[in-house]
């Protein structure tokens, strides 16, 4: 059932590989798009599959691979993984329906778009640690080729800086998976929450720690964020939108699921000082975005804010905080995959996304009134808006992390509010007022590059207006994770006190549904 997941899009890198150089870019393109519809139809099938009262490990599937070495071919989905299989299906038919038509080698682009697929998708669903660092790694070298090769005039800075970032978190994270295999005795790399228990509580937190800034790196938090601003800046529109709708979601999905999953006593002693990690990352993104002139460095330094939600959420462990934490990484790869579909709709037109230079798009005859009003609906979902799923993902974290850190849930909550600040700044200077001359005979966009827009923002609004289309794929796994969590302050070795964990309130449990317990 998992499977094709994997096969689908790795079969379409193949077949793209192989054909003839006759073949036009169009037609490149359309087979393409019939393997990622293929692979988004199948995500869709794996979903009616999934039971949503069952908050364990779901259709799985183990081969023995490599037993000596520990390595198998084992899958499986839980309520952690599901939605992020989806939204990278999904994401992935937007990034080629935004892709050039005319772009030059076309099946050497499509095929790594194809591959990119198959790494995530396999990350998402593996259930051995080895499997899921090579899924982790695969996705890398595409991406440095998508953007060293079709990306603007500093690619090769760019392209080389996000590889050397992110073979850096590789490394962290093959490290601590080699520690921890090494040091539980298990000789086994399948996922096993329990496998850490044993170990003393130094080892644990070093082990930890390498997990938390290898996948830091990735999601990217302050301050190791210094390669997205400038991969966003000289990546094409499409690759922006998978590194900022699904790529940075693989380390965020990694701290849950190894970090949090494998060393909960660990991460309840290290999750105050987790949760001012966040707050610093929140602030520091939002404040730099308010510096930025470029619309597309504007929305990347949101995501190093956005993310940094996720951490806190994450820090506080409850089960509210956690459905929240899933519910902004799907929240984050709409939201984001729109704004960044937008601003590369609007340099397509204008050459520029200086929003300094930039002014008037709005004008209903000669401007871009449509893509305004997207932008619009795009950056109130940014902002936290009621009525946009970016509400409900934030009020979700806000919540569940409000009782174990007030202090830094308001700070946090500061970053939210600023963040409509430079939203509206960017609004209001690029699409209103008069259009200048240089402007007045925009090409005009037509309706298949207006689709992504209107298919991302259609989600936005209805996942806003009814959240539990996605809050009962999540809750269960929720739960029952947190069910591993030490709920009474615990005694290490050191003599320090694990921090306290909290039980989620009677109002928690009714925001999350009353049918929530593990069946």
């Amino acid at each position: 059932m998992l499977s094709p997941l994997i096969w689908i899009p790795t079969i379409g890198a193949i077949v793209l590989a192989l054909l003839p150089q006759s073949v036009n870019g169009a037609r490149v393109r359309q087979v393409a798009m019939g393997f990622m519809a293929a692979a988004f139809a199948w995500s869709l099938v794996v979903l009616t599959q999934f039971d949503v009262h069952n908050p364990g490990i779901q259709l799985v599937e183990n081969i023995d691979w490599l037993k000596d070495l520990g390595l198998t071919y084992s899958l499986g989905i839980d309520g952690l993984s599901i939605l992020l299989v989806v939204l990278n299906a999904l994401l992935m038919i937007v990034a080629v329906q935004c892709s050039d038509v005319g772009l030059s080698r076309p099946r050497f682009y499509y095929a790594l778009l194809m591959l990119i697929n198959t790494g995530v998708a396999g990350a998402f669903v593996s259930q051995n640690m080895l499997l899921f660092f090579l899924f982790y790694e695969l996705e890398l070298i595409p991406l440095y080729l998508l953007i060293g090769i079709w990306g603007g005039a500093r690619r090769g800075y760019a392209a080389t800086k996000f590889l050397i970032y992110t073979a850096v978190s590789g490394i962290l994270i093959l490290a601590s998976f080699l520690g921890l295999v090494w040091l539980s005795g298990t000789g086994s790399f399948d996922y096993n929450a329990t496998m850490a228990a044993d170990l003393p509580m130094k080892l644990q937190l070093l082990l930890l720690a390498g997990f938390v800034i290898g996948f830091g790196i990735k999601i990217p938090l302050f301050p190791f964020h210094t390669w997205l601003p400038d991969a966003h800046v000289e990546a094409s529109t499409p690759v922006s939108i998978l590194l900022a709708g699904v790529l940075l979601k693989l380390g965020t999905y990694g701290l849950l699921r190894f970090a949090m999953g494998l060393f909960p006593e660990a991460w309840s002693l290290v999750a105050p000082y987790l949760a001012w990690w966040a707050v610093v990352s929140v602030l520091f993104g939002t404040f730099s975005a308010i510096a930025q002139t470029d619309m597309k460095k504007m929305v990347a330094y949101s995501s190093v804010g956005h993310m940094g939600f996720v951490l806190l959420a994450s820090a506080a462990s409850t089960s509210l905080s956690l459905v929240g934490t899933v519910f902004q990484m799907v929240s984050h790869g709409l939201i984001s995959g729109l704004l960044f579909v937008l601003v590369g709709v609007v340099y397509k037109k204008t050459k520029t996304r200086d929003i300094n230079v930039l002014r008037g798009l709005f004008c209903p005859e000669r401007g871009l009134p449509i893509i305004g009003s997207l932008m619009v609906l795009g950056v109130m979902a940014s902002a936290g808006l009621p009525g946009m799923v970016g509400f409900v993902s934030e009020f979700l974290i806000f919540r569940g992390s409000f009782s174990p850190f007030p202090a830094q849930t308001l700070l946090c909550m500061v970053g939210t509010g600023l963040t409509a600040v430079y939203f509206l700044l960017l609004v209001n200077k690029t699409f209103f007022g008069r259009l200048p001359k240089e402007f007045g005979n925009l090409p005009s966009v037509n309706w298949p590059e207006h689709l992504p827009g209107f298919v991302l923002a259609g989600l936005i609004v209805i996942f806003g207006l009814q959240p539990t289309l996605l809050v009962r794929w999540i809750e269960n796994s929720s739960v029952t994770m947190m069910a591993s969590f030490p709920q009474q302050p615990h005694k290490v070795p050191e003599g320090a006190t694990i921090y306290p964990q909290f039980e989620p309130t009677a109002s928690d449990q009714a925001l999350v549904a009353p049918e929530i317990a593990p069946s």
